[in-house]
This record gives C-alpha cells, structure tokens and sequence, in this order.
C-alpha cells in the first residue's frame, strides 16, 4: 500500500517537474526583453517567474529524488520473488497440510543412476539418399 501510494507521488511530482522546466524561459529569453520584449511586467513582480519557478523546480527535484530513494529502500526490503510454480507448491501444501517431501541425498553406498541413451528416445530418421545428375 505504502508503495503505491509513493509511486503515485512520484508520477505526479515527475509531471509537475516536466511542466515547471518547460514553463521556464532560456537564457536567451532576458536579451529580448532589452528590445520591446515586453516581459517585465508579468505576474509573478519585477524579476519576472525566475526566482519562483527556479525555487519550485528545486523543491520538486528534492522530493523527487528523496522519493526515489525511499522507493529504493522499499524495493531492496521486499522477500525475494517467488516462482508462479513454487506459490502453486506452497498453496498446495498450505490446504492438503502436509509438509512438502523431502530427498535424501545420494550416498556413497547408493548406486547412481545411469543415463538412457540418446538414440532410444529420439525417433529414426532414414538417411539421405544421394541426388540424381
């Protein structure tokens, strides 16, 4: 639950990044308003949305990056993943209430067991007959 709720976080503090930086002018953008540009009068004072839009695209990059972090930490503290046919196993075992069956290793004693040979369980295939020049 908990890392839903900061994936959620992340994703909506990526879009807000993504459109702060593009809502920023360049640094080219200050020449311009030298010729008739007409960009001191604005909403955000005199300075123009510099110091604002600057001072929020930190404070987004900080949670951002603190959320990645801790998205991180989550990630590492999770058990390891589990095969579809080990939780089958485990299920099973959970309703029939036994406990999964146990091998013995091979000892010295037991002979070990010999492969089949390849041939007799492949089909025969008929050999190639020469072309006709």
């Amino acid at each position: 639950m908990l890392q839903t709720v900061l994936l959620v976080v992340h994703v909506l503090v990526a879009l807000g990044l993504i459109s702060i930086i593009l809502l920023q002018q360049g640094r080219g953008a200050t020449a311009g308003a030298a010729f008739g540009g007409g960009a001191s009068g604005t909403v955000f004072g005199a300075r123009g949305s510099a110091s604002f839009l600057s001072r929020t695209t930190a404070i987004l990059a900080i949670i951002f990056f603190g959320n990645c972090l801790l998205l991180a930490w989550l990630a590492t503290k999770q058990s390891a993943p589990v095969s579809i046919g080990q939780q089958i196993e485990q299920q099973v075992n959970r309703q029939s209430g036994s406990v999964p069956a146990v091998t013995a290793p091979v000892s010295a004693t037991t002979p070990a067991p010999t492969a089949p040979t390849p041939a007799a369980d492949l089909p025969q295939i008929p050999p190639a007959k020469a072309p006709a020049h």
